[in-house]
């Protein structure tokens, strides 16, 4: 049942083309959102605004590079002009696998640039409309690996163990104004950006040594999540990073 939690509540949503950005994109359309998807890649933009139109007619696409300041700033002063941002889901985000040693100074910096920096430039401009108004949500995208690092990503591992700590932040100074910010930090996830480059083999291999419940996790499992930080429902938590993978951190998985 469709709780229309988000009934007219304008949402914005990064990284929201493809994957758990869209799919979150499209919970929140469901529940009565207008939602304002922020992407690098306008094709994937418009198909994605197309795809909602089963949803809702209330969708606005801005090709974004959140690593530019000064276009962040410009784009918010749009969506603004739209109707005020009630809430900001963070969720773009890169990642390479390369060994620590071989990484080159371009490589850290464009992980770091998308994955922390432009969660800075982002978050920055939209809790300053929102601090005017006293009111506001942010849902930060971290992961699994912000926590318990993973060899071959230091570069992904270090931005988004960053972005558990600029949450916390956050969501410390910005509490007095309103403003609640909280973080998600998925496991292995099947997005169709990872079942293009993971084969079912290593799937399969990843799953049975690392992860309790045997399977990788679905988009439509980390979406609600998010609404659920976003909403009402959690109006008295702030500061907090959940976890949904699978019980991979929990410890060591058994042997069958």
């Amino acid at each position: 049942m469709i709780k229309n939690r988000f009934t007219a509540k304008h949402v914005v949503i990064t990284g929201a083309a493809r994957g758990i950005g869209y799919e979150i994109a499209k919970q929140f359309a469901a529940e009565g959102a207008v939602v304002s998807l922020l992407d690098n890649n306008l094709e994937n933009l418009k198909i994605a605004k197309e795809s909602l139109k089963a949803i809702t007619q209330t969708t606005h696409i801005f090709a974004v590079d959140i690593a530019n300041r000064t276009t962040v700033n410009e784009v918010v002063t749009k969506l603004e002009s739209i109707q005020p941002i009630d809430i900001l889901v963070n969720n773009a985000g890169i990642a390479m696998e390369t060994p620590f040693l071989s990484i080159e100074e371009a490589e850290w910096k464009k992980i770091i640039d998308v994955n922390l920096t432009g969660y800075f430039h982002v978050s920055q401009a939209v809790c300053k409309v929102m601090a005017a108004r006293k009111q506001g949500a942010v849902v930060n995208m971290a992961s699994k690996n912000g926590l318990d690092g993973e060899a071959g990503y230091a570069h992904y591992n270090a931005s988004k163990g960053a972005i558990v700590m600029l949450t916390k932040t956050m969501a410390l100074e910005l509490a007095h104004l309103g403003i609640r910010v909280n973080a998600v930090c998925p496991g292995y996830i099947q997005t169709p950006m990872s079942m293009e480059i993971d084969s079912p083999e290593f799937t399969k291999n990843f799953v049975d040594r690392y992860i309790p419940l045997n399977r990788p996790g679905r988009v439509e499992e980390i979406a609600p999540i998010f609404l659920f930080l976003a909403s009402e429902e959690s109006s008295f938590i702030t500061g907090q990073v959940i976890v949904a993978d699978g019980g991979q951190l929990a410890g060591q998985k058994p042997s069958m």
